[in-house]
């Protein structure tokens, strides 16, 4: 029997109209009402994190989930095999708040691997405390890593991040790079300001070491709710920025659904302002607000409480935890899920004429509380 679809803990505001019932007869896969497909698990373990970055939450912090509302590595486990066995999910990143402030993550990650040994597991991470980690979390299956860092000087790491450990993001980013937690992406927000001229030195550094760089887009997901487009350095800004030391080609490979475009960079002659030399690498934009590609997502994300979001910007969540504690069986939670995701809508609602014209509402949530 099907269960009706869950009440979601945000309503979204207007008029909408909700979604028709799921009809019968489906595949058993995270299908939407668009022909989509979701086969990429976005789960967070936890909303706790350890920086105060300016474009996520206050430099007081968030008042955190309290332990027992947080998914356990035994409620993850069931519910990560539910994905894979059942609906389809070829692949899971592991995000937060901060995957490493979580004690018992590398136990999370092997017991992951052991029930399924072909499953790709990834990170997002903010790289604090990740030398001290690289290794043992290779060695407990996690298949590779991205690591949040936005600029390479000090004084402005810390001005974004409102901590002094760009040291440590920096040696952490070595260590993964040495336990063979490949390929290494790092991932960049530019404040319009702060750190927008930095773009085409962090390329350079990127390409130094091997690691694909990913510029995003200043999304609306700050706890303040002060996000502005007007501030936001856009994925055509960022193209500009990096022209002044290279050139982008667009890459031949499909995107295959993923969320950054990519391109192959070469060395900008000075003289002659054209390609130069050989190929350095890739870098990749992901531009969320101003280029989405929602057309073909397919990500399903899960936050630290076991709520299913069915997009990053959703004011809809429908409690998949919940149903689990109180003795469900997988068939009914393969029901919610698959309920959950059938409301998906069509695309988020910005455009590029600027907020609020196509009905989009910021999310109550932030980032942290999320999961990325």
């Amino acid at each position: 029997m099907t269960v009706q679809l869950g009440i979601p803990i945000l309503r979204a505001t207007g008029n909408k109209q909700a979604p028709a019932p799921r009809p019968s007869g489906l595949p058993q896969a995270l299908v939407d009402r668009f022909g989509r497909q979701a086969t990429d698990m976005r789960l967070s373990v936890t909303d706790k994190c350890n920086l105060r970055c300016t474009y996520c939450m206050p430099a007081d912090g968030l008042q955190w989930l309290p332990k027992q509302a947080v998914m356990t590595a035994g409620e993850i486990q069931r519910i990560v095999g539910i994905g894979v066995e059942r609906l389809g999910v070829r692949e899971l990143r592991l995000t937060g708040g901060e995957p490493l402030v979580r004690p018992d993550l590398v136990e999370i990650i092997a017991g992951l691997r052991k029930h399924h040994p072909r499953l790709p597991i990834s990170m997002t991470t903010n790289g604090v405390g990740l030398a001290q980690q690289a290794q043992a979390l290779k060695d407990a299956g996690l298949t590779r890593i991205n690591v949040s860092l936005d600029s390479l000087h000090d004084e402005t790491f810390t001005q974004l991040t409102r901590r002094p450990f760009l040291t440590k993001v920096l040696a952490g980013v070595e260590e993964a790079r040495a336990a063979g937690l490949g390929p290494v992406k790092i991932n960049a927000v530019l404040m319009r300001g702060i750190n927008d001229q930095e773009a085409p030195a962090l390329l350079a550094w990127a390409l130094d070491r091997n690691v694909e760089l990913r510029f995003i887009e200043q999304m609306p997901l700050d706890a303040q709710h002060g996000w502005t487009k007007r501030e936001m350095i856009s994925a055509l800004e960022i193209r500009t920025l990096l022209s002044t030391d290279f050139v982008l080609e667009r890459d031949r490979q499909l995107r295959d659904g993923a969320p950054a475009e990519r391109f192959e960079v070469r060395r900008r002659n000075a003289s002659t302002a054209e390609a130069t030399g050989a190929v350095l690498g890739t870098v990749g934009i992901i531009a969320s607000v101003t280029e989405p590609f929602c057309g073909d997502c397919r990500r399903t994300r899960v936050t630290a409480e076991g709520k299913i979001m069915s997009c990053l910007f959703s004011r809809e969540e429908f409690d998949l935890l919940g149903l689990l504690r109180s003795g469900a069986h997988d068939d009914e939670l393969v029901d919610r899920w698959q309920d959950a995701m059938w409301a998906k809508p069509k695309a988020h609602g910005m455009d590029h004429a600027g907020l609020g014209t196509a009905g989009f509402v910021q999310p109550e949530r932030s980032m942290s509380a999320i999961g990325g």
